[in-house]
C-alpha cells in the first residue's frame, strides 16, 4: 500500500474516528460542559489580556508584548482542540479527516514549543529587567522582542514540519478508530501498518531538547536573579515580581512532560489517565494563565478594570 493511503475491512472512508476520553464515553454531556466551561474561561481571559495590552499605552513594555504573544497562542492552543472536542461530546460528531487532523495535530504540538519559548522568553525579561535595570530598554529594544518572537514561532515550524511529514507518511491500512479526543501524534501513529518508531523517537527527542533547554536557561537566569537579590531591600519586590511567572512555569512544565513521558513509556498507565492528563495539559495552563496574571500583575489588573469600568475608573481618579 503507498504511504499516506487508508484502507478499512469495513469502510472506505478515509476519516480517523475520535472516541473522545475512552472508557468514559458514557459521560459525554458532563464532560462537555467540563471542557466547554474551561474553553470559554480561556477565551475571555486571554482575549482581555489581549485587548487590554493593546489599548492601554502604558503596556508597552517587553514583558507585556511576551504576555500578549502568550496570551494569543493559548487561545490557538485550546481552539485547536476543543470545538472538535464538543463535537465528539454533544453532535457525535467524531470523524476528522486525514488532513484535518494533520492540521489540528500541527497546531498543537507547534503551540506548544511556541509557549515554551515565550516562557523562556519571559524569564530572560526578567533577568534584564532586576540585574541590568538600566540598561533594559537598551537590550529589549523593539528589533530584539521582535526577532525573539521570530525565533519562537521559526524553532516550532522547523520541528514540526518533519514530524507532521513522517505522520502524513506513514500507511494507515487498520482500524482508524484514535484512542484519543485530538489527533495526539502518539495515539494516531499506533494505529499505522509501518513502524512509527522514527517518529515517535523524533518527537520524545525534540520535545525532551526544547523543554530541557528552555528549563535550563529558565533556571540560569533565576539563579543569577536570586544571586543577584539576595540579602538586598529589592528582594521581596524581585520575588513578587517573578511569582505568577513561577506560578505559570509549574503549572505548564510539570504536567507537560509527566504527559509525554507517560504515553510513550508508562504502558502501565490506563489510556483514559493519558487521555485526561494530555486534555487537561493544553487546557488547564490556558485557563489559568490570565488569572494568575491579572491577579498578582497590579499594572494588568489596574488596565482590566479601567477597560471594564471606565466611569468608576475615571471617578476615582478624580477623587484623588
Amino acid at each position: 500500500m503507498a504511504p499516506g493511503t487508508f484502507s478499512h475491512p469495513n469502510s472506505s472512508s478515509s476519516s480517523f474516528i475520535l472516541v473522545g476520553v475512552p472508557t468514559l464515553e458514557a459521560f459525554p454531556i458532563c464532560l462537555g460542559i467540563l471542557f466547554c466551561s474551561a474553553y470559554v474561561l480561556a477565551l475571555v481571559g486571554n482575549s482581555m489580556v489581549l485587548l487590554v495590552i493593546v489599548l492601554d499605552e502604558s503596556l508597552r513594555d517587553p514583558l507585556h508584548c511576551f504576555l500578549a504573544m502568550l496570551a494569543a497562542i493559548d487561545v490557538l492552543m485550546v481552539t485547536s482542540i476543543v470545538p472538535k472536542l464538543l463535537g465528539v461530546f454533544w453532535l457525535n460528531s467524531n470523524q476528522i479527516a486525514h488532513t484535518a487532523c494533520s492540521v489540528q495535530m500541527f497546531f498543537v504540538h507547534s503551540t506548544t514549543s511556541e509557549e515554551s519559548g515565550v516562557l523562556l522568553a519571559m524569564a530572560f525579561d526578567r533577568f534584564v529587567a532586576i540585574c541590568h535595570p538600566l540598561r533594559y530598554r537598551m537590550i529589549l529594544n523593539r528589533e530584539t522582542i521582535a526577532r525573539i518572537c521570530l525565533a519562537i514561532v521559526v524553532r516550532a515550524l522547523l520541528v514540526m514540519v518533519p514530524l507532521t511529514g513522517m505522520v502524513t507518511n506513514l500507511p494507515y491500512c487498520r482500524s482508524l478508530v484514535v484512542p484519543h479526543s485530538y489527533c495526539e501524534h502518539m495515539a494516531v501513529t499506533s494505529l499505522a501498518c509501518a513502524d512509527p518508531s522514527p517518529s515517535r523517537l523524533y518527537s520524545v527527542s525534540m520535545s525532551s531538547l526544547i523543554v530541557g533547554t528552555d528549563i535550563a536557561f529558565i533556571a540560569v537566569s533565576y539563579g543569577m536573579i536570586l544571586r543577584a537579590v539576595l540579602g538586598k531591600e529589592s528582594c521581596r519586590r524581585a520575588f513578587s515580581t517573578c511569582g505568577c511567572h513561577i506560578c505559570v512555569l509549574m503549572l505548564y512544565y510539570i504536567p507537560g512532560m509527566v504527559s509525554i513521558y507517560m504515553q510513550q513509556f508508562s504502558r502501565g498507565v490506563s489510556v483514559r489517565a493519558q487521555v485526561l492528563l494530555a486534555d487537561l495539559y493544553l487546557i488547564v495552563p490556558p485557563m489559568l494563565n490570565p488569572l494568575i496574571y491579572s491577579m498578582r500583575t497590579r499594572r494588568i489588573r489596574k488596565a482590566m478594570l479601567n477597560v471594564l469600568f471606565p466611569r468608576k475608573a475615571h471617578a476615582c481618579h478624580g477623587g484623588q
